[in-house]
């Protein structure tokens, strides 16, 4: 290999990847009914302004992103779509029929207001087996909504989950009730987790309340490869432009690399 050649190699493995969820584009949208906003539009501009995939929630409830979005979606870009799905039967016949690009599965409870803590993989490794295997079968990357926990690494590697997403909300709001020390000791358990997952061939992600404030010391673990950022994005898109807030979000990546 050239030096050159190396160099570009080295780029590559250090480019975080930035994966921005549309969900409330489409719960803008729910809440007056019609099509306005679009989430196939956001879709666009994500793609415009050189973001590196699409990730849309079909929950059970319908109360975002809606069945025909995920047709729509895929078809607006070339971005890959990474949806994220409860563990069912219905979901996995869904994603098994749109075959997209990667399907994250979470956690889901009908009471909440928006995803609450990790998938408990290890709880539930045999009702996740088919599941898993299943997507697999179909090409569809797989990946596991978790906390940064050692069990639940663990049974990401017993389910062969190429990929999992950890949860960086409890980060998110120790830093936000000022409990810095707290804050630390979570980015020191997700680094550790995301070592560990990469250690054991699995690519760590991470996601969750994350913002222009605390988003540098994610970014700056180096064996994270992903992060999926959407309802702040969305909201800063009110005020600033979608297009604006993306950029700036990947601009304070890339100086975290």
């Amino acid at each position: 290999m050239t030096v050159t050649n190396l160099r570009l190699h080295q780029l590559r493995r250090q480019h975080l990847r930035l994966g921005v969820n549309i969900d409330h584009v489409a719960t803008i949208r729910n809440a007056r009914g019609g099509d306005h906003p679009d989430p196939v539009r956001a879709a666009q501009i994500v793609a415009a302004c050189g973001g590196d995939g699409i990730t849309a929630h079909l929950r059970e409830d319908r109360r975002h992103i809606r069945d025909d979005d995920l047709a729509r979606i895929m078809a607006a870009t070339n971005l890959p779509l990474n949806l994220e799905m409860a563990a069912s039967e219905e979901m996995l016949a869904i994603a098994l029929r749109h075959k997209p690009h990667a399907a994250c599965i979470v956690p889901e409870r009908r009471e909440e207001r928006t995803t609450e803590g990790g998938l408990d993989a290890a709880g539930q490794h045999n009702h996740l087996a088919p599941i898993v295997s299943r997507l697999a079968d179909a090409d569809i990357r797989v990946s596991l909504f978790i906390e940064p926990d050692v069990r639940q690494i663990d049974a990401a590697i017993r389910l062969r989950a190429p990929v999992v997403e950890f949860h960086t909300g409890k980060y998110a709001h120790l830093l936000l009730d000022g409990n810095r020390e707290g804050a630390e000791a979570e980015l020191k358990r997700i680094a550790d987790a995301a070592a560990l997952a990469a250690k054991n061939g699995i690519e760590p992600h991470a996601g969750h309340g994350l913002t222009f404030e605390n988003v540098v010391a994610i970014a700056a673990i180096p064996q994270i490869a992903e992060l999926n950022i959407g309802h702040y994005l969305i909201g800063e898109g009110i005020f600033i432009g979608l297009e604006a807030a993306i950029l700036k979000m990947r601009a304070l990546m890339d100086e975290a690399r």
